[in-house]
């Protein structure tokens, strides 16, 4: 079923990926709709900045306005859980950052709230979106390179070693798997033809207890593997390679990619391909939002892989005995 309904959206959070998220919109024809945000002065100057007509005293009154259609989550990931209960209770379709939630039992209950009232709930995970990876799924669909057989993922970030920062603090739920990790494990599965059943890893801890570095080994029923080095002190390219009985696929700065170069296995002949633009990529993603609420394509929110994903991380935290404060 097609609607033409113009879609409304309101964004809880006003940093970074909530401005990205503003001036994607602006891109699309569109303004948002609404902004709430726990100081009450940072949303009104976001609101001024944007143009923006509605200012919520109370942030909290984001969930219950009848005009919202769709809420975009950009507050911090251990945040999550609490307000996307909120939102999908007064029925309102639901775009969260990632991680989506803290583990896969916040992830379940949201599921089933969504389903019961009928409602879109989906991560905003660049990698679902970007045209260069629907190109590359297609290409493997299709098989042009074989059997995907082996993917190698790096993902490190150089952040200073201070513990108070969200990405080293466990009362923001801070560490390297939720934050980056999550970008590693998502571009992963979707080469993957199913969910890996064999997972190992280490992991070195930070002094506060969350994850500093890790390394990742998985494996499925259908033999393909992965290995995934993700880092929070020390830089890594993030850099993905999927090897194929045929050829290798290279992807650098893959969470926003644009470009692919695919590596003949026999002749070492080289092929680049080109698709998308990296500063589209909040674009993208709310165009397929919207897909999925008026046109029913839900297909392209790439839902599945979602849970797996916080099924994998699920698993390793509690490997790793890393708890955060709202899971106790």
């Amino acid at each position: 079923m097609t609607s033409t309904k113009e879609l409304n959206w309101a964004v809880l959070g006003v940093g970074v990926i909530a401005n990205e998220m503003a001036q994607a919109l602006q891109n699309m024809g569109k303004k948002l709709y609404a902004v709430g945000n726990r100081t009450h002065s940072k949303a009104v100057d976001f609101a001024e900045k944007y143009g923006i007509e509605k200012v919520y005293d109370d942030f909290q009154d984001i969930f219950t306005d009848p005009e919202v259609d769709i809420i975009y989550l950009t507050t911090p990931h251990n945040t999550h859980y609490p307000f996307m209960k909120k939102a999908l209770e007064n029925h309102k379709h639901l775009f969260v950052e990632k991680s989506i939630t803290l583990n896969s039992d916040e992830l379940d209950e949201c599921v089933k709230l969504a389903q019961k009232n009928n409602l879109i709930l989906a991560e905003a995970m660049t990698i679902w979106h970007m045209p260069i990876y629907k190109k590359l799924w297609e290409m493997i669909h299709n098989n042009e390179f074989g059997k995907v057989q082996m993917i190698t993922i790096n993902f490190g970030s150089f952040k200073d070693y201070d513990m108070k920062n969200r990405f080293f603090n466990k009362n923001l739920a801070g560490g390297a798997l939720l934050d980056i990790g999550v970008y590693a494990l998502s571009i992963t599965r979707s080469f993957m033809q199913s969910k890996p059943t064999k997972i190992l890893s280490q992991m070195l801890p930070a002094p506060t207890g969350v994850d500093e570095q890790a390394t990742i080994l998985l494996m499925n029923e259908n033999n393909q593997m992965a290995t995934i080095a993700l880092s929070l002190h020390s830089k890594q390219p993030k850099r993905a390679m999927i090897s194929c009985e045929k050829a290798y696929i290279e992807i650098m700065k893959f969470p926003r990619a644009n470009k692919a170069v695919i590596t003949d296995a026999v002749t070492g002949e080289k092929q680049e391909i080109i698709l998308g633009d990296t500063k589209k990529a909040l674009q993208y993603e709310m165009e397929d939002m919207e897909k999925a609420i008026l046109q029913g394509q839900t297909e392209l929110l790439q839902f599945a892989y979602t849970k797996d994903v916080m099924d994998i991380m699920t698993k390793l935290r509690r490997e790793w005995n890393l708890v955060y404060p709202e899971e106790m």
